[in-house]
């Protein structure tokens, strides 16, 4: 996802200003994808150089508003209509420090994995803390639902961590346990 998209979308509720679109997208998304000042204020630049916003006055403090054109609108239809590429394989440090771990004279790949499994562990229980509080309140709007479907990905992510770890502990017992047998 592009900043582009996140503010485009905040926009589609009506004018804005920049700071109040920041705070929107961090509390829309749970923080799961921090925003800059600079970020966005680079961001508005371009989408009013490229016609998908106008500036549209000023709020009481004297802030700019910013609006989408019909330009921007369509720009969002379509990136809403378009599934999200998953082109390659994002880099994962922990798939690249188990591989060096084994044979590693100073590491054990099962501690590694250990260590790794009682993180994402405490993790998995904050999100689903926190998803029960969101759950236990009042019913809310699009920012309820939004900041829900944030952390049950979070929580999706981190259970599907700890049944790879599980896999690959299982696997590097069998491997350990065949190479000593001499197989």
């Amino acid at each position: 996802m592009s900043t582009r998209h996140g503010l485009l979308a905040l926009l589609a509720r009506g004018p804005r200003h920049g700071s109040r679109l920041r705070a929107e997208f961090e509390a829309r998304t749970g923080g799961a994808w921090p925003l800059g000042v600079g970020q966005v204020r680079t961001a508005l630049a371009r989408l009013e150089r490229d016609g998908a916003v106008v500036q549209e006055g000023v709020d009481e403090a004297g802030h700019a508003l910013y609006a989408l054109t019909e330009a921007g609108r369509a720009e969002l239809r379509a990136w809403f209509a378009r599934p999200v590429e998953r082109a390659g394989p994002p880099r994962d440090e922990l798939a690249v420090k188990l591989a060096l771990a084994v044979g590693a004279p100073c590491a054990d790949v099962q501690e590694v994995v250990e260590a790794q499994r009682r993180h994402v562990t405490q993790a998995l229980h904050e999100h689903v803390r926190q998803r029960a509080e969101v759950l236990s309140g009042a019913p809310g709007g699009p920012d309820r639902i939004a900041r829900l479907l944030v952390l049950e990905q979070r929580i999706c992510d981190a259970e599907a961590e700890v049944r790879r770890l599980d896999h690959c502990e299982a696997r590097v017992l069998r491997l350990t346990r065949a190479a000593e047998a001499g197989e």
